[in-house]
């Protein structure tokens, strides 16, 4: 049988050309037309004035949390369930997570965010203070979980009524938006005060590698870049102002997301359409918030049999994966403060994903639904 992956990329467009391009020109490293070039057309299509092309979603977030002012003594407010590396640049600037649960779009749940925020702090000199703690909270983390989009309404209003920025985590989100309400046209990323894109080889586009960095301030775009480049501020004399990054995305990874991007639409619509045929097909899938037009970048399957349906598919060349396991249970986040969660550990559970590549015909659909609703029988 056939091996069917969970999530590959699709480099059938002008991804070869763009690439020659590049090393014909000898520009491979940071420098070179094709970095500028993504940002431009990136910014374009999100809808924002500027961005930043770094080399991963996580080096974006963690510019964003230089640029939100976290530091050492901080707290900063993050999903249990995600991936680390939407939770790891809070340590790597000193600061500690607390914890919060997910609604059933798996994303954080501002239900008990708004109830954290009211039953556990307190306003001081001008900040929100974690009362147990005695620490502040600089920054909110709100990670779109598998292209759908969190209650950004909701966290938006709390944003605003106790002052506390959010970070967007929209590494699984690109091409997400709102197509209601008062964010209407907005995409995921963009509403918030900093937002961070993934362009990983599983993603919906890619670069192998990379990522990018948008902030509502376009002046917090511009420093970001210069922090990126080693926070170079004489080019030819070498000299630095602040402690910078070896960030900055390479030119021949931009030169295959300027081919990513001019395909992502297209790569959209084959998601859409497969996510509904397995559901024409009687596959159980998870849905996606009505008030948003999602990428579908992944199909979450809940069952009670996790295990057993994982490794039925694994026997027939079927690759899946669960949800990863919930942060505050990693052993260097143990000790961390948690609120509320119970939600989160049914979807840890429960959810099996399945095979959803841009690249899937309807015939390995077909095939995918039958294994999954005989499960071994």
């Amino acid at each position: 049988m056939e091996f069917i992956p969970l999530s590959v990329p699709i480099l059938n467009g002008n991804e070869l050309k763009y690439v020659n391009e590049a090393v014909s020109a000898g520009w491979v490293s940071t420098g070179g037309a094709f970095v500028p070039r993504l940002e431009k057309e990136f910014a374009d299509y999100a809808g924002v004035t500027d961005a930043a092309a770094v080399q991963s979603g996580t080096a974006a977030l963690h510019l964003a949390m230089i640029e939100c002012g976290v530091g050492a003594g901080d707290i900063v407010i993050a999903p249990t369930l995600t991936f680390v590396a939407a939770v790891n640049p809070i340590k790597y600037v000193g600061a500690e997570p607390v914890f919060m649960d997910c609604d059933d779009s798996l994303c954080i749940d501002p239900d008990k965010l708004e109830c954290y925020l009211i039953e556990k702090c307190e306003e001081r000199d001008g900040l929100l203070y974690d009362i147990a703690l005695g620490k502040p909270i600089k920054a909110i983390v709100v990670v779109h979980i598998f292209g759908n989009m969190a209650d950004m309404e909701r966290i938006m209003e709390l944003s605003e009524c106790y002052c506390i920025p959010v970070i967007e985590d929209a590494t699984e989100a690109v091409g997400t938006f709102y197509n209601y309400g008062r964010f209407n046209g907005c995409m995921a990323g963009t509403i918030g005060d900093y937002g961070a894109y993934s362009f990983n080889g599983n993603k919906i586009i890619t670069t192998g590698g990379g990522g990018m960095f948008v902030a509502r301030d376009a002046m917090r775009v511009q420093h970001a870049k210069h922090l990126a480049t080693q926070a170079k501020s004489d080019e030819l004399y070498y000299e630095h102002d602040e402690i910078g990054f070896n960030y900055r995305m390479t030119n021949v990874q931009a030169a295959i997301g300027v081919a990513q991007l001019e395909q992502l639409e297209k790569f959209i619509s084959t998601k859409q359409e497969n996510y509904f045929l397995y559901k024409k097909l009687g596959v159980e899938l998870l849905p996606f918030d009505e008030r948003v037009r999602p990428n579908y970048w992944f199909y979450s399957h809940m069952t009670t049999e996790r295990d057993k349906l994982m490794g039925h598919l694994n026997e027939c060349n079927i690759q899946t994966r669960p949800v990863w396991k919930l942060i505050h249970t990693l052993p260097m986040y143990k000790d961390c403060f948690v609120y509320m969660i119970d939600k989160a550990y049914r979807y840890y559970d429960n959810i099996v994903n399945i095979p959803c590549s841009s690249n899937l015909s309807d015939e390995d659909v077909k095939r995918i639904s039958e294994l999954i609703k005989n499960n071994g029988s």
